[in-house]
């Protein structure tokens, strides 16, 4: 706890959990150009693949590949947990789902995983809450919906709870294991150990299954692929994956993982406007009131957060 609880953290924290938000937005349409000639369970392979060998390079740079090797067997079954919840699970659950919804409905629901993971990190770790910071949580889900149903959130409560949604409620939980696991994790390991072991082992537990349900065709399709694929999946792997996740345990240590969840609120938002960037799609104006509400609601979750951080350091 005295990571969290401490002198408040540098500002770069928090750029750097904007940055990963910006890039996780922004992974619904590179996802969306690379699945049109790969396969999803393929490609996701590929991309963990390629992000875990680009974060042992850097780890490797650092010197630190040694710490791999002092590793207990508690730990090590604690990461593969993590890599089943967390990249295995989580990506089949969440590939299958966008073939009964759409992106942004998926989009929408997946912006209450971060309410369930401050909710939960409260009860099990004791990260504390206060109205700002549950109110600040709230804000920028419904800034969020606002963005999603283009001005009309309550349009978001009409129709049936399909396997779309089911699976998408799935992917919220095993998300939210992902997290509180490496909040768990973290506190022997330093976050960059942490997110080269979980991708390279949830790559390999996905290799199997990609053979299994995309075959050799999946990997043939590789050699079809146009620049603007290659260009998403190399994205993909190293803005969305390799960055991304490095920032997002990195923020879990110094924040806590309720708080470092709730950016995750603001992953529609950056999806909208990178779908109307990248695919060439409208760009409504809810984009703005959504996107203020959003903002504004993280900003009272940091303000709340602060002045926890006080009766914190009794922790």
């Amino acid at each position: 706890m005295n990571n969290i609880s401490s002198s408040a953290p540098a500002w770069g924290v928090h750029l750097r959990l904007l940055g990963m938000v910006m890039f996780w937005g922004a992974s619904y349409s590179w996802a969306k150009t690379v699945v049109t000639t790969v396969p999803p369970v393929t490609a996701a392979t590929i991309r963990f693949f390629l992000a875990a060998l680009a974060l042992f390079i850097w780890l490797h740079h650092l010197r630190r590949t040694r710490l791999l090797l002092a590793l207990t067997a508690r730990q090590w079954a604690g990461l593969t947990l993590a890599a089943i919840s967390g990249i295995v699970l989580y990506t089949m659950c969440f590939m299958f789902a966008l073939r009964y919804i759409d992106a942004g409905r998926a989009a929408v629901l997946f912006a209450l995983s971060p309410v369930l993971t401050l909710l939960l990190a409260a009860w099990f770790f004791r990260e504390k809450l206060n109205l700002l910071i549950v109110t600040g949580i709230l804000l920028a889900v419904a800034g969020s919906a606002i963005v999603i149903a283009r001005g009309n959130p309550l349009a978001l409560l009409h129709g049936h709870i399909g396997t779309g949604e089911w699976l998408i409620f799935t992917s919220i939980f095993l998300w939210t294991g992902y997290t509180l696991i490496g909040r768990k994790m973290l506190s022997g390991m330093d976050a960059l150990t942490t997110t080269v072991i979980t991708l390279f082992l949830g790559a390999l537990l996905l290799l199997p299954l990609s053979l299994a349900l995309d075959g050799t065709a999946g990997w043939a399709a590789l050699l079809h692929a146009t620049p603007a694929t290659w260009g998403a999946l190399l994205a993909l792997t190293f803005g969305s994956t390799v960055l991304a996740y490095a920032w997002y345990f990195d923020g879990i240590r110094a924040l806590g993982a309720g708080n470092a969840a709730g950016y995750l609120t603001l992953e529609p938002v950056f999806g909208v406007l990178f779908a109307a960037l990248w695919l060439g799609e409208h760009l409504h104006l809810s984009l703005i009131g959504g996107g203020a509400v959003a903002v504004g609601g993280m900003v009272l979750t940091y303000i709340g957060r602060r002045r926890c951080r006080p009766s914190a350091t009794s922790g």
